[in-house]
């Protein structure tokens, strides 16, 4: 678990200084309203820099000291671990990301996710990961074999990616090949 965490991590860490905070969020806004087509500047990129923030100043933010501007990996790692001791505040917390990154990453509107929307959003939120782990990453996650992620599917994926112990949980392909199959 720990692993998958810090490799988490180290995705969202948008400028490699091993903490986390307000501007990593800013900046996977404008990283995803990109890899999505969205202008510079436009309404569209706008609304999801806003998700991005929200997600660091309702998410994280009220858990960091006083004074205290971003978090270390560590701190991250050890935060997201106790989602792991308490199913529901994992599914009230990681499930109001999940929908957040639902409604950015469907595109069309549809409630749902395509495999086309997955790769384009997985794309742009961790730049970097394998096309062909995005791809088989879809396979799994979409347990009722649809073709798309329902909005449960990709909530559930969320979760069990940040909160599950279970090395068979599907969610843990929701960055790709699980890190301890590498």
């Amino acid at each position: 678990m720990t692993a998958k965490i810090e490799y988490g991590f180290d995705h969202l860490d948008t400028t490699g200084d091993g903490r986390l905070g307000e501007h990593d969020h800013i900046q996977m806004g404008k990283r995803a309203a990109t890899g999505l087509g969205h202008a510079p500047g436009s309404p569209e990129e706008g609304r999801i820099v806003a998700a991005y923030t929200a997600i660091w100043n309702d998410l994280h933010r009220p858990h960091l000291p006083a004074g205290q501007e971003d978090i270390d990996k560590a701190t991250f790692v050890a935060s997201s671990k106790t989602l792991a001791q308490d199913p529901d505040a994992a599914d009230a917390v990681l499930g109001a990301l999940a929908r957040t990154y639902l409604s950015i990453a469907d595109v069309d509107g549809s409630g749902d996710v395509s495999a086309e929307e997955f790769a384009v959003f997985l794309r742009s939120h961790f730049p970097g990961l394998n096309p062909n782990d995005i791809d088989k990453a879809f396979t799994y996650l979409d347990r009722d074999g649809s073709g798309r992620l329902s909005a449960e599917e990709f909530v559930a994926a969320v979760v069990e990616y940040w909160s599950s112990a279970d090395i068979n949980a599907p969610g843990n392909w929701w960055m790709g090949q699980p890190i301890y199959e590498r």
